[in-house]
């Protein structure tokens, strides 16, 4: 990605550019495709398989909770693991863990009660198992990642070079919960569905866990310092450049308030609203009846939600070349924060959903730019070990958002936690707005354009 500069405006030039990039990042990309996929597949549906496997609301929210606890603890050691051991070894044994995660929810309903403490534990217990497991992938490999895209790619284009990355990777969101939809559609019991699901997703993991293994390049793996425990952590989150402190704090309170609802947007389409599709298409003169259950046209929700991110993120990418990152995650920022308003009290309509999943997507708009923004200013060697401590301590405080969210939600209302949410979230966005910093590199671009006029490329 270093080099002559190529244009990304659109999805399109961002797959050119994609195929172009180092072999590193290319292999890397491609195993995230395989993970996002199989995870895709699987997580967003989670929820309602604790609830068909005899869980509460509350215990989905202290799913999403103990979920932000892995999020929280996972990515430090991997970014650590991976700028000392580099990061083919490393996002092997990542791999393997994640695939292990999918066959452990794969046959969960069939591994019965346990009981912990003398309390008895109906079977969705193993569903916790199997993320603990599943997400060593996503989020042990988080440092890794974006440490290598940042090896790659010219400081003032980290942003387009998260892009193509990113937009390649989210396809499989998109492939993802669409396969699962039609994957559920083959069964009216959807605890069977779902395994038919969480079987691809097992195949996913293990072509993906071979193909970064045979494949990854990791002759120019750059790597730190040794480990040295937790001395070293609070010395990295001492010395945590001081561009991110505002945007971790806006980041985190936006993030809490999404964690609070977001395990609950199944339950709200599937249970509270209850919307599925029926309709009926004329073609050729032939017409066609469409009936989907709540379930599997939750999955096509989360598809159109992808594919309205996956043309926005690399133009929003490039705009922030001229406009810099800020504007750009700051936007980014706020669609988080309404969007649990506009989902708790959209009409019950498949049409009314449609939109509010296409807005959703508008989101994803600001994830390359605040990529970008949290790993531009580490030093090289770093990338991995300040990722790490940025989300280390944001998902440490996040971490009781969804047991919130949850005790709202069953004590409460849905309504209740939703609003709430929505508050945080724009508290979070105003915070950035008001004391965020500009990347540097990202700054005096924006200025020389200004001053520049029109780049040739542009016209």
């Amino acid at each position: 990605m270093t080099g002559d500069r190529a244009e990304v405006a659109g999805p399109i030039d961002a797959f050119r550019q994609f195929f172009a990039l180092r072999r590193d990042v290319l292999v890397l990309s491609l195993a995230m495709f395989a993970f996002s996929l199989g995870f895709q597949m699987t997580s967003r549906y989670l929820p309602e398989y604790l609830v068909a496997l005899g869980a509460s609301g509350l215990i989905v929210g202290v799913f999403g909770s103990f979920g932000n606890v892995i999020s929280a603890v996972y990515p430090y050691p991997g970014g650590a693991v991976s700028d000392r051991l580099g990061s083919r070894y490393s996002l092997t044994l990542f791999g393997v863990l994640s695939t292990l995660g999918f066959g452990v929810w794969l046959v969960s309903p069939g591994l019965g009660a346990i009981e912990i403490a003398g309390i008895r534990a109906e079977p969705w217990v193993w569903v916790f198992v199997g993320l603990a497991l599943a997400q060593a992938w996503k989020s042990f490999g988080l440092g890794a990642s974006f440490a290598v895209v940042k090896q790659a790619t010219d400081p003032s284009e980290l942003a387009a070079g998260f892009a193509s990355t990113e937009t390649f990777r989210r396809t499989a969101f998109l492939a993802g919960p669409v396969l699962a939809a039609v994957l559920i559609g083959l069964r009216m019991d959807f605890t069977v569905s779902f395994q038919f699901v969480l079987a691809v997703a097992v195949l996913f993991g293990v072509v993906g866990t071979a193909v970064q293994h045979l494949l990854y390049d990791a002759s120019e793996d750059s790597l730190g310092e040794s480990f040295d425990g937790l001395d070293q952590i609070r010395a990295d989150l001492r010395e945590m450049p001081a561009e991110l402190r505002p945007l971790l704090v806006g980041d985190t309170l936006v993030r809490f308030a999404n964690g609070m609802v977001y395990v609950f947007f199944v339950l709200v389409v599937t249970q509270l609203a209850g919307v599925g599709l029926n309709t009926t298409v004329s073609a050729a003169g032939t017409s066609y009846t469409i009936a989907l259950s709540p379930q599997a046209y939750f999955g096509y929700l989360l598809g159109l939600e992808m594919v309205v991110a996956l043309l926005v993120m690399a133009p929003a990418a490039r705009l922030a070349e001229r406009v810099g990152l800020k504007p750009v995650v700051a936007a980014g920022f706020a669609v988080y924060a309404i969007f649990p308003v506009v989902l708790i009290t959209a009409p019950e309509t498949a049409a009314a959903m449609a939109l509010v999943f296409a807005f959703s997507g508008l989101r994803f708009a600001g994830l390359p730019s605040h990529k970008a923004l949290i790993v531009g200013p580490a030093d090289r060697g770093a990338g991995g070990r300040v990722t790490g401590a940025y989300y280390l301590l944001r998902n440490t405080i996040v971490v009781p958002s969804a047991a919130l969210g949850g005790s709202l939600w069953e004590f409460v209302s849905p309504t209740v936690a939703f609003s709430v949410a929505a508050v945080i979230g724009l508290l979070g966005t105003g915070y950035f707005l008001i004391y965020g910093k500009e990347f540097e590199a990202y700054r005096w671009q924006a200025v020389s354009r200004h001053r520049m006029g029109p780049s040739v490329n542009s016209l």
